[in-house]
């Protein structure tokens, strides 16, 4: 255990002067998530929520300890080649580190020398351990074959002295590492700090009286920062700066490919936008939407700048692939981006500039698609290219190439297994279909006739809406459904589908007890 510590906290000084997502616990998470099939993801992001990477990194820990365990008794017997066998896990987490997509050789220094480091430690430390030469039997008492026996000799001090030296120095270097990294990330968040957001060109308009129903337990309009929800791979969040930031734009109908900075999109027409994103992991009923205002550059603008013309423009390229810089691929129809929706390159959210979590210092946000095909974050490449020569990093695992949000609605109030008393009760909840509107939400009790809600206003077609019913409710044990019908007439489903390929579908419920 301790040789296990000494050599974490060495691969945290080297991956600090590398960069910090090459540490192994990182690297090894990573791969780990990259080769998981999507029931599994779907599992841990069901069972986890956003806690998913802190579980996984949890569960790798633990591994890492038995691991640990496991080689300290085999080194025991067998010195040699219990440090030998630190050496090969070593090796798999360089492998791990250089196999990530934005991968490099200088990558497997961390996993190299932290096993270096620990299979020393704990070669030293076993050295402690010694098999002394057998006792000569004593005249009258034991016989030899007791008395002769190899006895192991226990160098109690000089073991204590050598761990404790072993783990204090390791603690230093890992303290250093953590030191190192925080500096080099001050930078990227002093420049968070001094960036000062424009006012927009095409400012939103001022949202409608009546958009919040002010209803307990109702989720509010604008989901703030800290509460929206985040789903991705990233074991560790990129910390970029934002005067270093460059977005590439290339590939197959571009006629003038072009490079762009932050400051580059500042001096362009700004445009700010309320918009609701949805996960495609989203469970009926389930927490992974929020809504917030976005301010940004247009795509289409940049793309058209680039000389990109749409498929039904007679444009070659009907996939747009946006690439993070921690190896992320999102792939997005070239023909949503342009069609005069708000697909936007946003620079802030809720009035401020991106918090890193959430793609600091420019992301993509598409109204109407589900996240994985459009709100690629951390960007820093866009390739034009097409859907039959290109499959993004979540087509390779099961989900479908394009996926519009589906109509969607959930009821935040009351909660499943409440009790309200007896008398009006108010149901409500938010309902979203983006890019097409909400029309009508309806409620049902114990799968009887379908009752109409009130909506609240309207901000516009691409965020979510608020909506209430007031139910008479009689004492017992009661169901209640949801469902909502878009903008173009269409009702949701009450069809039960698992989120892969493309979404989930079903009616949501929840089972109350009024007494």
């Amino acid at each position: 255990m301790v040789a296990g510590f000494c050599s974490l906290a060495a691969a945290e000084l080297v991956s600090a002067l590398v960069r910090p997502e090459a540490g192994p616990v990182t690297a090894v998470g990573g791969a780990v998530i990259d080769r998981s099939p999507a029931a599994l993801k779907e599992f841990a992001v069901r069972h986890f929520g956003t806690g998913d990477k802190l579980a996984l990194e949890l569960g790798i820990v633990v591994l890492l300890a038995v691991f640990a365990m496991a080689v300290g008794v085999l080194a025991l017997h067998h010195r040699r080649t219990g440090s030998a066998a630190v050496l090969l896990f070593g090796a798999v987490g360089a492998v791990a580190a250089v196999g990530r997509p934005e991968g490099s050789a200088p990558d497997a220094l961390p996993s190299v020398v932290g096993a270096a480091v620990g299979a020393g430690v704990l070669f030293a430390l076993t050295g402690r351990l010694t098999t002394a030469p057998p006792r000569p039997p004593a005249s009258g008492s034991e016989s030899e074959s007791e008395s002769g026996e190899a006895y192991r000799a226990f160098d109690r001090r000089g073991f204590v002295i050598t761990a404790a030296v072993a783990t204090a120095v390791s603690a230093g270097a890992g303290l250093l590492g953590r030191r190192l990294t925080s500096s080099v990330q001050a930078g990227a968040t002093a420049s968070r700090h001094d960036l000062v957001l424009p006012v927009p060109d095409s400012p939103a308009p001022a949202v409608p009286a009546g958009t919040g129903l002010n209803i307990r337990g109702l989720s509010p309009f604008f989901t703030p920062n800290k509460d929206f929800y985040r789903v991705d791979t990233a074991l560790v969040v990129p910390r970029l700066d934002a005067a270093g930031w460059r977005l590439r734009i290339h590939g197959e109908g571009v006629a003038r490919p072009l490079t762009v900075g932050l400051h580059d999109l500042l001096r362009r027409e700004i445009i700010e936008r309320d918009i609701t994103l949805a996960c495609v992991s989203n469970e009926v009923g389930g927490p992974y939407i929020g809504n917030a205002r976005w301010l940004g550059v247009r795509l289409a603008d940049l793309l058209r700048e680039a000389g990109v013309r749409p498929p039904s423009a007679g444009g070659p390229a009907d996939q747009l692939v946006a690439r993070s810089v921690d190896g992320m691929t999102i792939g997005t129809p070239v023909e949503a981006v342009m069609d005069g929706r708000d697909a936007m390159l946003a620079l802030g959210m809720n009035g401020e500039p991106l918090p890193f979590a959430h793609g600091f210092p420019v992301r993509m946000v598409v109204p109407g698609l589900y996240g994985y095909v459009s709100a690629c974050k951390w960007i820093e490449d866009i390739e034009l290219t097409t859907f039959d020569a290109y499959d993004a990093y979540w087509v390779r695992r099961s989900w479908a190439q394009q996926a519009p949000v589906k109509t969607e609605s959930r009821i935040d109030t009351p909660r499943s297994l409440a009790s309200p008393k007896p008398g009006t009760v108010p149901v409500a909840g938010v309902a979203w279909a983006q890019h097409r509107g909400i029309s009508r939400v309806e409620v049902r009790v114990d799968g009887g006739e379908w009752h109409t809600a009130r909506l609240s206003a309207a901000d516009n077609r691409d965020t979510w809406r608020q909506w209430v019913w007031e139910w008479p409710a009689t004492s017992g044990r009661h169901t209640l459904e949801v469902r909502a019908t878009d903008g173009t007439g269409a009702t949701q489903t009450g069809r039960r589908a698992d989120t892969v390929p493309d979404g989930a579908t079903g009616l949501h419920s929840v089972v109350v007890d009024v007494s």
